[in-house]
């Protein structure tokens, strides 16, 4: 059985850092009621970095996938009344829009307590509700500067760089997705729900924690920029044939490490020369064990390199790209890399949830298409007859029918 099996969610996220959550919580098997506008549904359908089908982008499909698509106009009564019906059907609202668009809906935590006094009311804002920042929008990357992350990217006699993963979004999604688990279990226990809020500021700040404890002075300087690394033991190396991303990590943090990285390189020598003797004299002479090291790791392949140095037991990671990805042995052989089908893109490839419950096994679905199970779940939870449906297709509350 799947391990949220009964957990019902009324879900008005949108871009990424909602999304997140509720697709994490659908992974896991709840069911996820993605409620959004009729015509153009979540603006995430339009983020087509790439040519797609219509509405239905990347983008989109790797955020929204296992949730049925219900298409209301919140802005009209009639839709907005819908909403509410479907409420006390649903154990927990979530929303991500920016400062104040709740309140303007009608849809705050005291209107939607005064009907459903149980609901778990879940939110994230860039900066939170109250404070200083409160009526700011935040995405991101934005997220990521104001929380410090961005100002520890990039090398010392740089700007800072942007990372590659956007913690903003779904860190804060799944840190979500984790309270809101806690609040279930906790309603489960007391039958009482309760009003969760995350700052996506806050969120990233605990991905930063390493970086604080081990450059910071316990908050009493700035963290350095330390670019790709720190010395010789802890850093990237390039890779033959010397494209973009033909470059390994490795990570050699004690006597143990090093010398197996002498043996993997077949370098006795290494271990044996005076200069690279302890750990302060691999650092005093980094650039010279910087450049004995990339001279073998030129020589290999990426691959070749993380199987040498990982079967003789040194971190050493290839960096694998987008496209790696997909055609990873180690993720295909487990099976994480899933084939699904969607109703207007046909077979598409999707990575997937990485925690793994003996007990849990969740099916993963194609992201729907906009109002795709609007009758669907009108008839399901309010009862509908087919001559209401027909009517409120009529109206602009629901999507035309000629658009389904």
């Amino acid at each position: 059985m799947p391990a949220l099996d009964g957990m019902r969610i009324l879900d008005l996220t949108q871009w990424e850092a909602g999304t997140s959550c509720t697709q994490a919580l659908a992974w896991l098997g709840a069911d996820v009621l993605k409620i959004e506008p009729p015509g153009r549904g979540d603006p995430g359908r339009e983020v087509a970095l790439e040519a797609t089908n219509g509405l239905d982008t990347p983008y989109f499909l790797y955020w929204n996938s296992n949730k049925r698509s219900v298409a209301l106009d919140l802005q009209q009564p009639t839709g907005r009344d819908l909403l509410l019906r479907l409420l006390p059907h649903c154990d927990v609202f979530v929303e991500n829009f920016g400062p104040g668009v709740v309140e303007k809906l009608g849809l705050d935590y005291a209107t939607l307590r005064a009907i459903h006094p149980e609901v778990i009311y879940a939110q994230v804002k860039g900066y939170g509700t109250w404070g200083p920042y409160a009526d700011y929008k935040c995405m991101d990357m934005v997220a990521q500067a104001t929380a410090g992350s961005l100002s520890t990217t990039g090398f010392a006699d740089g700007p800072p760089t942007r990372p590659g993963a956007t913690i903003g979004d779904a860190g804060t999604g799944v840190q979500l997705a984790l309270a809101i688990t806690a609040a279930y279990v906790q309603k489960l226990r007391t039958g009482e729900g309760q009003r969760i809020e995350l700052s996506m500021q806050e969120a990233v700040t605990y991905y930063l924690r390493t970086a604080i404890a081990n450059g910071s002075a316990l908050g009493e300087r700035a963290a350095p920029r330390r670019g790709n690394g720190e010395g010789a033991m802890v850093n990237l190396y390039p890779c033959r044939p010397g494209g973009p991303n033909d470059y390994v990590y490795m990570m050699v943090v004690n006597t143990r490490m090093w010398q197996s990285l002498c043996g993997g390189m077949q370098r006795p020598d290494l271990a044996d020369d005076a200069r690279f003797a302890r750990g302060r004299d691999r650092h005093t002479n980094a650039e010279a064990l910087t450049e004995e090291i990339s001279k073998w790791t030129r020589s290999l392949t990426k691959h070749e390199v993380m199987r040498i140095l990982g079967e003789a037991g040194v971190p050493c990671g290839a960096v694998l790209d987008t496209h790696d990805l997909f055609r990873d042995p180690h993720l295909q052989a487990r099976g994480f890399v899933k084939m699904v089908e969607h109703k207007t893109l046909g077979r598409v490839p999707v990575l997937g949830w990485p925690a793994r419950l003996e007990k849990s096994d969740v099916p993963i679905k194609a992201a729907p298409l906009l109002g795709e199970h609007t009758d669907e779940v009108l008839r399901e939870f309010l009862g509908l007859s087919d001559a209401e449906l027909a009517a409120l297709h009529a109206q602009p509350v629901l999507p035309r029918r000629s658009a389904d």
